[in-house]
């Protein structure tokens, strides 16, 4: 029975009714009763001014805008940017981010009270007040079409993803191509599979000529696609075309986009704009969708005996030609080498999981590949911040984590009952089956702050278990609800096939063999939550058909303060940071002290590594860090990055524990072969995944190039001699006088015994050095007597101390280890040693903390004051230049007291429950970011010299990176098609 009730827009919705006595009772998590969340933390108001780096124009501006003291700067950025509604300048437009949580939350809050979901009032309101605190405290998000459009006067399009059909017909394909641009213009992307469509080489039945094919047709698809932007300016449309491998135009389909990146290169070098988002790109096609073939089994057993495979008529279903499977297999493999194109979803696993066999197979799946259910169906998505349940202790936060999933089920599920949907079969079909995909981001940083490597037996079980958690307690809440206000519609049909859907989960859980503490208690509470959720479901049904997915979480990412989207690994290890009132750091991930802390390493061997990493971008070498614990380390890129089969071994992990599948693309180096390609593919559907996509890097054109890369495919620029009138200088020696100062030390590096003298000139810099070591006569006494007078002469003909500081530190071979010198606690051989007393008695301050070098009276300053910089020194910090650059005023006054550059970037903490007992301060390695970079992938090109296969933001200019099967940009939120 139902009633039409008042939506939150005035629009009528269907409302279920409630059972009498019915509804949920909640308790508080979070909140404090008489305590509004608004209300428990301190607000100030920013300047969000957002420039387009390359043209240097503004291309947006709002001021005074209200975000609570402890989101950065690009978090508030992003959410005014992209999230605010009205006009900017218009009395209508947003101005707070308790205005956006309001108009979401009390939407959801109301729409619960219309449709039955709560016992009283009460409940009700401590719904409402734990929603809000989770999402002001980041500890979720919901996705972007929420914030785009729930509350307006829009229509209120909740989900992100859609799965369309299309038939054999002309009107249906033209309609295909209608529903395509609603959905992109709210925000949203959509799937899609052509198998219906006959091929071209069938006939008509009308005229009895040749078909078409759908490769035809999806060059008009192709064309809207790039016309139309998302949620109206937000992104670009994002699109997914899927093709049977048993299609009889599959050989066409396969090559379709590596032919165009040809055509993309040979454009390019005639001197065309071919990057994306260029001027010119448009004149090739079918660069906006994601192309996948959906493979069976008996295609990939084919594939692994050798044997022939029969590609089949859509009109009849017999087959018309056969062909080499493992030829076929190869030719896929070739074109993703050249150019990321075709992905791959593995039909029979898919299928094998489905919860509502009787409703039709899963055909088709959402652009990243994440969410794969019916045809004309949506999904909604939310995800968990999973850094904020790492606990102080190291322990995970399951019980928080499980009332967290509670309370994010309950108001996803809230949502179906006054959404809009852009057609009305996606409406029914999602109103009957209530698809949700609550899933997670922050992975990468909560592995590595645990001390656990990303491609490792632990990683994988620690998220194999949280993945476990959250679907069972997810799926156990449907069934609770469902006892409230009733299972999905579909669910009759499909009890016998839903249940034995949530065995296999629970067997899979089973499975799980814990490797740590942490991960026991994650566990057993899983176990638990299957087992009641088999126990609730078997009673009441299920509320929803889909529970979870993983999806890339670009730019909501970015609103949660997150270091990792989705199922990532950290991107790099140095980090990009806006500050207040204008300026930029660059600073170490703030994970990883917590991480060196959970293994086991000293106050001040942290702040070695910490140093180092700043410095270099990667730990390979890093003073004091065991080469065993690299692992934890590493990341998607760079000097140490994780190999292509751990991205597929991490997913297999967490596949088995998803209602849908996984947004990740492998990685790739420019090395990998098709024979590497293949494996990867195969070894896919070895482990039952249900998707997977593949990036080798530089396959593509449509990305900027790094200026050594340009200057190699610059062929055709005129390179013209240019002849220089060279003055050579003879250098002059300043020489000792007879009489100088001089300091002699004794030393001890991992229990060798030396001296070293150090003579200076009048002004007091230093002229020479003597180092003795070893038995007079002594080849080792010998080398250390030439290596001192080079250094001298050196000197005395004028070459900065500060070039061999930088040279000679961290240089590492025994002895090491342990000194004598309370400055200098830690060396890494006796020239590391050597540099660093050496930088401490003849190097101003300013200059040593430039090279990261400190006494030991000035870090215990720094764990007192916050400041290494002595009171009365006079030298200029890198933050006073900071200060010194005109920017504009600011309503805060810890920007303008700052000192140091740590003191700028505790201006806005990035927040994580994992403490290090002061020790992420001390280790925060900040300093001015380079004025080349505007975000973390161009720092991360700065620091390491190697380029990031991304595309340029089409917003602000600057270079995104990748999150899942997209990209997003971290200085606007845009994504390249992600939700």
């Amino acid at each position: 029975m139902t009633e039409t009730v008042s939506g939150p827009t005035g629009s009528p919705r269907k409302a279920a009714k409630a059972k009498a006595g019915a509804g949920l009772t909640v308790e508080r998590v979070y909140t404090t009763e008489g305590v509004h969340p608004y209300d428990a933390v301190t607000w100030e108001r920013r300047d969000v001014v957002q420039t387009n780096w390359k043209t240097g124009e503004n291309v947006f501006e709002q001021r005074g805008v209200e975000f609570p003291e402890f989101w950065s700067v690009n978090a508030s950025t992003i959410v005014t940017t992209k999230y605010f509604r009205g006009a900017v300048g218009s009395p209508e437009r947003e101005t707070s981010l308790k205005q956006l949580l309001d108009r979401v939350v009390l939407t959801y809050t109301q729409a619960g009270r219309d449709n039955g979901y709560f016992a009283n009032e009460e409940q009700a309101t401590i719904f409402e007040h734990e929603l809000t605190h989770m999402l002001l405290h980041q500890v979720f998000s919901f996705n972007s079409p929420v914030w785009f459009n729930v509350g307006t006067s829009s229509p209120q399009q909740v989900s992100a993803c859609f799965i369309l059909a299309v038939d054999d017909s002309m009107d249906s394909i033209l309609n295909w191509y209608k529903e395509e641009g609603l959905i992109f213009k709210g925000g949203s992307g959509a799937g899609l599979n052509l198998s219906r469509i006959r091929s071209s080489k069938e006939l008509l039945r009308s005229s009895g000529g040749t078909a078409s094919g759908p490769v035809s047709f999806m060059r008009g698809a192709d064309a809207s696609a790039g016309t139309i932007k998302s949620g109206g300016a937000t992104r670009r449309a994002a699109k997914m075309v899927v093709l049977d491998v048993d299609h009889p135009d599959i050989a066409e389909f396969v090559e379709t986009k590596a032919k165009e990146e040809d055509k993309i290169r040979v454009l390019r070098d005639a001197g065309y704009d071919m990057d994306l988002g260029g001027a010119d790109i448009t004149s090739v096609q079918y660069q906006n969708a994601n192309n996948s073939i959906r493979v069976n089994d008996e295609f990939m057993r084919a594939v692994e005996e050798g044997k022939e495979f029969g590609l089949r008529a859509r009109t009849t279903g017999e087959v018309i030609e056969t062909v080499d499977a493992r030829k076929l297999w190869d030719d896929i493999a070739k074109a993703a080498w050249a150019c990321a194109d075709p992905g791959i979803q593995y039909d029979g696993t898919i299928n094998d999981w489905h919860t509502s066999p009787e409703a039709g197979r899963i055909t088709a799946s959402n652009p990243c590949s994440e969410y794969m259910h019916l045809d004309n169906s949506s999904c909604n998505l939310a995800s968990l911040n999973l850094l904020k349940f790492l606990k102080d202790d190291g322990s995970f936060d399951t019980k928080t984590f499980v009332k967290a999933v509670e309370f994010i089920i309950t108001a996803m599920d809230i949502s179906i009952c006054f959404a809009d949907f852009p057609t009305e079969a996606i409406g029914e079909t999602t109103r009957a089956y209530r698809q949700l995909g609550i899933g997670f981001a922050n992975l990468g940083a909560l592995l590595m702050a645990s001390g656990l490597a990303y491609d490792s037996d632990g990683g994988r079980a620690l998220a194999g278990a949280i993945t476990s958690l959250m679907t069972g307690t997810s799926y156990r809440r449907s069934a609770e609800l469902a006892g409230v206000v009733g299972p999905y519609d579909g669910f009759a049909q499909n009890a016998s096939g839903h249940e034995r859907v949530m065995r296999k989960h629970q067997a899979a859980n089973d499975q799980i063999r814990t490797m740590h503490s942490i991960d026991i208690d994650v566990h057993r509470e899983a176990a638990k939550q299957w087992a009641d959720n088999l126990k609730i479901g078997a009673k009441n049904g299920w509320r929803n058909s889909q529970a979870s997915v993983l999806a890339p979480t670009g730019t909501i990412g970015f609103m949660m303060d997150c270091d990792t989207t989705g199922i990532e690994p950290d991107f790099s290890l140095v980090k990009f940071k806006k500050l207040v009132g204008g300026g930029s750091m660059q600073i170490v991930n703030q994970t990883i002290p917590a991480a060196l802390k959970k293994l086991g390493y000293a106050n001040e061997t942290i702040e070695a590594i910490v140093e180092y990493i700043a410095e270099n971008g990667h730990v390979v070498d890093a003073p004091g860090l065991k080469t065993e614990h690299y692992e934890v380390f590493d990341t998607a890129m760079g000097k140490r990055s994780i190999a292509p089969m751990g991205h597929v071994l991490m997913m297999a992990a967490c596949q088995p524990f998803l209602s849908g599948a996984i947004s990740k693309t492998v990685n790739l180096p420019e090395t990998a072969t098709v024979e590497e390609i293949k494996d990867v593919y195969f070894q896919g559907w070895k482990l039952g995944l249900k998707a997977l996509a593949v990036y080798r890097d530089n396959c593509k054109v449509g990305q900027p190039l790094s200026d050594g890369k340009e200057a190699k495919s610059s062929g055709s620029v005129e390179v013209k001699e240019v002849i220089k009138e060279v003055i050579v200088e003879k250098p002059i020696r300043r020489r000792l006088p007879k009489s100088r100062q001089a300091i002699t030390t004794s030393f001890s590096v991992g229990g060798a015994e030396g001296y070293m003298t150090s003579g200076a000139h009048e002004d007091g810099s230093l002229g020479e050095i003597f180092l003795k070591l070893g038995k007079q006569g002594s080849t080792l006494a010998g080398m250390m007597d030439a290596f001192s007078i080079a250094i001298s002469i050196s000197l005395q003909y004028g070459v900065p101390l500060e070039t061999f500081v930088s040279k000679f530190t961290n240089m590492k071979f025994e002895p090491a280890g342990l000194t004598d010198d309370p400055d200098v606690r830690m060396s890494q051989s006796i020239m590391d040693y050597t540099f660093r007393r050496l930088a401490l008695d003849y190097l101003d301050f300013d200059t040593r903390s430039a090279l990261g070098i400190f006494s030991s009276d000035e870090r215990q300053r720094y764990l007192d004051t916050g400041s290494y910089e002595p009171v009365d020194n006079a030298g200029t910090t890198a933050a006073e230049l900071i200060e010194s650059a005109p920017v504009e005023p600011v309503e805060t006054a810890k920007v303008e007291t700052a000192k140091t550059p740590v003191e700028l970037v505790e201006t806005e903490p990035v927040e994580t429950t994992a403490s290090v007992s002061g020790d992420a301060h001390t280790a925060a390695a900040a300093k001015p970011a380079p004025s080349q970079a505007h975000t973390s992938a161009e720092l991360f090109e700065q620091i390491t010299g190697s380029a990031v296969d991304s595309p340029l933001c089409m917003t602000c200019g600057t270079k995104m990176r990748p999150a899942g099967s997209c990209h997003v940009c971290e200085g606007c939120g845009s994504t390249s098609g992600c939700s």
